[in-house]
């Protein structure tokens, strides 16, 4: 103790920070790793308190911590409110929440109807110190007033909530514009429903934002078809946006992307819900008119127990197209339907996967899913390359043969690479004719075996 004791202040402090740092994993534990150094003597105790920003002193208040009794020995430092609420009272989180000056970030899971509701009595008033929020729900409860947090957020960053109906929303987070930074609304009830235009504009003043998160509960949260909005004059650009996930209606996002510009994007995730109708032709634009999402060389078009979806990766960049739905034969619609309604045209795919992933046989071969599997390909006029899973390629070497005289569909297909090719299988006996016309027409078509192991 006596050799550190001789260190200057200012090495002592890089000692702390380094030590503070390290210790810095979440958790009440290493959020409030620093108060072991104020214990060790009084000249670590005035060094610790005189440099609370340097150490980013904050204190931890949970369901559990009985912040009554607690913070009161405490500088008045910053608060993180956290919990999981599913089996917690309120008493002690209301406590630290009635600090409202001090308060930074909230993330607080499993809230009950009631929770909610005394955790709003105290929170209608300013939080001018709050950066991170999140509120998270299963169950049904009460619209969050347009009074929460006094109606602005002014430093607010994050933004979460799960099942919460919040359609006062924009309002609020217009206020944090200049800061917002992460956007993530999911499980939106239809007692939160905001309209795209509402979202749109909201999305307009934030220039800082970097991720967005958009999730609706269920197909009710649509626009009114009746009366369907005009495109506005000119589109907002949102200079930093680089992930964005959507789960809802076609409509819904079809009337949103048309209002927006995203020169930045990297990762988009997109699930429809099941419906009749996929045709996304502002969609297609949209991808069209983003650098990032327009050149793609590769698509997977995968089949599970869920969902359907496309995949259209390039490097670190990802477009995902996803419709929830557990009906084969309606997965092979909907996705037909989609990729020709989404995809930008002409299309740049040279290599195209068709991915079997159920858990169990599910299909059968018929008239009708070889035509769904010619307007399923229909799209990829610059395909070379087409792989597929051993499930799936009897049907559409079956459907490939209607295809004997018409150019149209796979123009430029070179290769069929297929899982677990096997020379005098159902697919070799199905894709003969296929072949042999495109050797007449010079457009000749090699079929190997598709390694998963080294393509994938």
């Amino acid at each position: 103790m006596k050799r550190i004791d001789v260190l200057p202040d200012d090495v002592l402090l890089e000692i702390f920070d380094f030590y503070v740092d390290g210790q810095s994993y979440g958790g009440k534990s290493g959020i409030e790793a620093w108060q072991s150094l104020v214990h060790v003597c009084r000249r670590w105790r005035n060094l610790v308190f005189r440099s609370p920003r340097r150490l980013n002193l904050q204190l931890y208040c949970s369901p559990e911590t009985p912040a009554k009794d607690t913070l009161g020995i405490w500088p008045a430092l910053p608060l993180l409110v956290w919990g999981e609420m599913a089996s917690s009272g309120v008493d002690n989180v209301i406590a630290a929440l009635e600090q409202s000056n001090r308060v930074c970030q909230i993330y607080l899971w499993g809230l009950t109807g009631q929770q909610l509701e005394e955790i709003l009595a105290v929170m209608q008033v300013p939080f001018p110190e709050l950066t991170d929020l999140e509120l998270d729900s299963n169950e049904t409860l009460p619209v969050i007033p347009d009074s929460f947090l006094g109606g602005s957020a002014p430093r607010l960053r994050n933004f979460t909530s799960f099942g919460i109906p919040f359609p006062g929303l924009p309002k609020l987070l217009s206020s944090a514009a200049d800061h917002l930074v992460e956007l993530w609304i999911r499980n939106i009830p239809h007692s939160g429903y905001i309209s795209p235009e509402a979202m749109a504009a909201l999305l307009s003043t934030l220039s800082s934002l970097e991720k967005l998160s958009l999730e609706f509960q269920s197909l009710q949260s649509r626009p009114d078809l009746e009366s369907p909005s005009l495109p506005p004059p000119n589109r907002s650009i949102l200079p930093a946006l680089d992930w964005f996930e959507f789960k809802g209606a076609t409509e819904y996002l079809e009337n949103l992307v048309t209002r927006i510009d995203t020169p930045q994007f990297v990762n988009i995730q997109i699930t429809f819900f099941n419906q009749i109708d996929f045709d996304c032709p502002r969609l297609a634009q949209f991808i069209s008119r983003t650098p990032t999402l327009r050149a793609r060389d590769n698509a997977h078009v995968k089949f599970d127990d869920s969902e359907t979806s496309v995949a259209l990766p390039a490097g670190v960049s990802t477009l995902v197209m996803s419709i929830s739905s557990r009906e084969p034969d309606w997965q092979l619609s909907s996705v037909a339907q989609l990729c020709n309604s989404s995809l930008p045209r002409p299309s740049t795919v040279e290599d195209l996967y068709i991915e079997y992933q159920y858990s169990r046989l599910v299909w059968k071969d018929d008239a009708i899913e070889n035509v769904l599997w010619l307007e399923l390909l229909l799209p990829f006029t610059a395909v070379k390359n087409l792989y597929l899973s051993k499930q799936f390629a009897p049907g559409i070497a079956t459907a490939l043969k209607e295809l004997v005289g018409i150019t149209e569909v796979l123009p430029s297909l070179q290769n069929i690479f297929v899982e677990g090719f096997e020379p005098s299988g159902p697919f070799q006996k199905n894709i003969g004719d296929f072949v042999a016309a495109r050797q007449l027409s010079d457009h000749p078509i090699a079929i190997s075996v598709w390694d998963k192991n080294s393509n994938m």
